[in-house]
């Protein structure tokens, strides 16, 4: 079974790009990140290089480095590895995409190009359709975040007819707070699709409208406790899966305020 066979689902974490205080990426800790993800988090599935992996700010030689050692390490321990692509050059996004398909990833995602941006969703599909061209065999996932990319196609007009412009599309994450677009991209989509819900905050609200899983930054050291919101939520509890959202939103809040890195003792108290 390839990874264009598992539907991907549940929690995704959008890893952390691992800096040496010099500022040079800091591969030593990718291996041991990876253990701490699935066995301290029961995460599963990564989604790497993207915005909380602050891939806009690196090389496309950072990014090949960084994709490559996310790969190899997650190989036998993850069940899929997500590498973000996008990029405002559209010969770099095809340049990563096939570097993606070279070293095993399971899946590329792209976001819109946010510069000179597409301002339809032909335009935008144009430009992801020439992004897989690059890797025509490997899992697609659009990666929809009008907020940041300013790019505002309703992300149902970009699903609209794109498995026609790539055959290898497996769905999208959704980072967006439009629950009505987000709803009626879970209708258009087909089956073996995953529809991922991109906004921590907002996960339980995403759930109803038929999430199959959710990407996010959180995720890296939440992921224990927000599996148990999935499976509350699975089990028709609502009362506990709301109670984990709100506690997950409070803990946001204190790390916001406070300016604090996520830290153990912050976590305890609040769970």
């Amino acid at each position: 079974m390839t990874s264009a066979d598992i539907k991907l689902k549940r929690l995704v974490a959008a890893t952390f790009t691992p800096f040496t205080a010099e500022g040079e990426i800091n591969l030593s800790v990718i291996g041991p990140y990876i253990d701490y993800l699935k066995e301290k988090q029961g995460v599963d599935s990564i989604f790497v290089n993207g915005t909380t992996g602050e891939s806009m700010s690196l090389s496309v030689a950072e990014r090949k480095t960084l994709a490559e050692e996310w790969c190899q390490k997650a190989k036998g321990k993850m069940d899929q590895v997500i590498v973000h692509v996008g990029c405002l050059s559209l010969k770099d996004s095809q340049e990563l995409a096939h570097h993606a398909k070279q070293i095993g990833a399971d899946g590329i995602a792209v976001i819109a190009p946010s510069f000179f941006k597409p301002t339809t969703s032909d335009a935008l599909k144009k430009f992801l359709g020439e992004v897989s061209s690059a890797a025509p065999n490997v899992p697609f996932y659009y990666y929809h975040m009008p907020a940041t990319t300013g790019v505002n196609v309703l992300a149902r007009d970009v699903l609209e007819g794109i498995e026609e412009l790539i055959p290898s599309f497996s769905g999208l994450k959704f980072s967006g707070s439009d629950l009505m677009d987000f709803g009626l991209c879970v209708s258009y989509i087909q089956s073996h699709c995953s529809a991922l819900y991109g906004i921590d905050e907002q996960l339980l609200a995403a759930l109803p409208f038929g999430a199959h899983g959710a990407v996010g930054s959180t995720y890296n050291y939440l992921g224990y406790h927000v599996n148990k919101l999935l499976t509350a939520f699975e089990k028709g509890d609502l009362f506990e899966a709301r109670k984990i959202q709100v506690l997950s939103n409070t803990l946001l809040l204190l790390l916001l305020e406070q300016c604090l890195t996520p830290c153990r003792s912050i976590i305890v108290v609040l769970f």
